[in-house]
């Protein structure tokens, strides 16, 4: 796998029988790890600068039915099982809200600003 320069990958969880794409997030090396053994989802909260298990202290868990890695080795796919809403705002996915013409972006609202 080919980790960022903060030693990270992406991590997509998609659910396994729908197709839908549940949440985006970040593995370090143990994360990863963690997810292949324990078969549930483990990230880095970049954050809170540690590792996190998905649904540890909210019982959604995300259980790892399969991984695929992407052509270039820097994305990971996790096609899941989810106990529950996989949002923190309770919605199923974290990809609820419709990006149109209205929204406002500036470059104080990006990471690389």
């Amino acid at each position: 796998m080919k980790f960022d320069e903060n030693g990270l990958l992406p991590a997509i969880a998609q659910d396994a029988d729908t197709g839908e794409v549940l949440m985006l997030a970040y593995m370090n090396k143990e994360a990863l790890e963690k997810t292949l053994s324990t078969g549930q989802a483990w990230f880095y909260s970049r954050s809170r600068q540690e590792l996190w298990h998905k649904g540890a202290t909210s019982g959604n868990y995300l259980n790892v039915k399969k991984v695929l890695i992407d052509c270039d080795e820097d994305t990971v796919l996790l096609l899941v099982d989810a106990t529950g809403p996989v949002c923190h705002t309770g919605n199923r996915s974290c990809f609820f809200r419709k990006l149109d013409s209205g929204f406002e972006i500036s470059i104080e609202d990006s990471p690389q600003g």
